[in-house]
């Protein structure tokens, strides 16, 4: 911690004098505190903290940092604001260009986007953008941060199917053209993954919640209990319905399992289930309706953040032991390395390199164990990474109550299945042109439903790039009488 009259001003330091500032770390919760609640780990920096980090941005003239980053925020216009002190106009920069800057400050993976391309990774660590972004977005949180007026209206109207990051992110930019918007979410409460799948510890569901709030003010509509498909399908919206054009972000929800005996037992989850209720329907509080299993020794297969998630939930729903595993090792984990970190801190149990082959039952139908296989790597398959390939003979057991697979996600085909004219591949995901509209005039998509499962900021960037696409689509349509 550093006093105010501690931070040099910025426009005295020289670029190298910049380079002597080492980047700041994230205060968090303790680890053995921390892993018995639900609370947020991170603690977010304090604002001399986030000056002091900001000063180490260098003012390049070509930052790359903006064009890693999804949503094209102009970081370094942002950070130039904190450095300077003027918090209030970081904001307005950062609002200006991300609709949901406290969600993808905290879960976005930075390190592979934006930071990643700091030409200060050139020699030593990158500027802590992502830090940075949540500071801001949690200061104009605090301070009131004021809406812009909603433009004068187009007389436009557009629907969102789906409230999660594509959606979400897709109704605040097409609000803020004048366009009337109408969000249509399945379950009870918007917010989409970033409510039923991201835990609390991560991601606290109250600043979702100000997020969707945010938008409301701006004058989107969002209706819930809407199931597109089932309450009203693709044509209606479009034609009794009124709406000029429809994005569909409806995610991609659909579980995808193993295959392998032992996964009809009681005691298995998909992480979707796991994570849904513990998340949205509060599993872990003793008087939940809709309870689920307290592990005492739990098990998640897969290495993605959704697995860590979910066995770091485990954890925290009181079980001795959770273990996370994954065929391949720690370098080829697709999970972002800050949550590796916290897991390992947190007592989380890794058994890399190991394959499951089958979930093995007690007496009386319950999970007992999962049996697997040690791997080793082997060559590179076609992602560029290396294949795992089994060890003769290295078959063994782990003990575990409670066997949750985090693998994957697929299409759900209930939206699709009631629009025959939706070209889709052969995943089950809607094919879109470079401006994100289907095979359907007037109806885009983005997201997980077109990308298959991916990240929350990935999403986001398609639902900005859409209503930018949808707004030309207007321009070029007369209003509806």
């Amino acid at each position: 911690m550093c006093d105010h009259a501690d931070i040099p001003n910025p426009r005295k330091l020289r670029p190298a004098e910049r380079m002597k500032i080492d980047r700041q770390p994230m205060p968090a919760r303790d680890a053995h505190a921390r892993v018995a609640s639900f609370d947020e780990v991170n603690l977010g920096l304090p604002e001399q903290i986030a000056m002091l980090e900001a000063q180490r941005c260098l003012e390049c003239k070509d930052p790359k940092c903006v064009t890693g980053c999804p949503v094209q925020i102009d970081i370094p216009a942002f950070v130039r604001q904190i450095a300077a002190g003027d918090i209030a106009a970081a904001a307005a920069v950062l609002f200006r260009d991300n609709a949901l800057p406290a969600i993808s400050g905290r879960v976005c993976p930075q390190e592979k986007q934006c930071e990643c391309l700091c030409i200060r990774c050139k020699k030593g660590t990158s500027v802590a953008i992502g830090y940075l972004e949540r500071f801001v977005a949690d200061w104009a949180r605090g301070h009131n941060h004021a809406v812009p007026a909603a433009p004068q209206p187009t007389g436009h109207k557009a629907a969102i199917v789906g409230a999660g990051p594509a959606g979400l992110t897709a109704a605040g930019e097409l609000a803020r053209r004048g366009h009337a918007v109408t969000i249509f979410e399945a379950l009870h409460e918007a917010g989409g993954v970033l409510l039923y799948g991201i835990p609390e510890f991560r991601l606290p569901k109250q600043i979702v919640r100000q997020e969707v709030q945010r938008l409301i003010d701006l004058g989107v509509k969002v209706e819930c209990n809407v199931i597109i498909g089932r309450t009203y399908t693709i044509d209606e919206l479009m034609t009794e319905e009124g709406f000029d054009a429809v994005f569909i972000a409806n995610g991609a929800g659909l579980p995808v399992f193993l295959g392998i005996p032992g996964e009809n037992l009681k005691g298995v989850y998909s992480a979707n289930e796991f994570l849904t209720r513990v998340n949205l329907m509060q599993a872990y509080l003793p008087d939940s309706e809709t309870p689920v299993l307290r592990p005492r020794k739990a098990v998640v297969i897969g290495g993605g953040n959704v697995a860590m998630d979910a066995v770091r939930t485990a954890a925290r729903l009181g079980a001795e032991r959770a273990t996370l595993v994954y065929r391949r090792g720690r370098t080829e984990m697709p999970a972002r390395e800050e949550e590796v970190h916290h897991a390992e801190e947190e007592g989380i149990d890794f058994q890399l390199l190991t394959n499951p082959l089958a979930i093995l039952a007690d007496e009386k139908g319950w999970v007992r164990a999962l049996k697997c296989q040690r791997m080793q790597l082997g060559q590179a398959d076609a992602s560029g990474r290396r294949s795992p390939v089994p060890v003769e003979g290295s078959e063994f057991e782990v003990d575990c109550d409670v066997v949750i697979e985090a693998i994957g996600t697929r299409a759900n085909p209930l939206l699709t299945s009631t629009t025959p004219d939706l070209k889709l591949n052969k995943r089950g995901n809607i094919e879109v042109d470079a401006d994100g509209m289907t095979s359907k005039p007037g109806v885009f998509a983005g997201g997980d439903i077109v990308r298959g499962a991916a990240t929350v900021i990935l999403a986001m960037g398609d639902g900005k790039r859409a209503a930018a696409a949808i707004h030309r689509y207007f321009s070029s349509r007369p209003v509806r009488p």
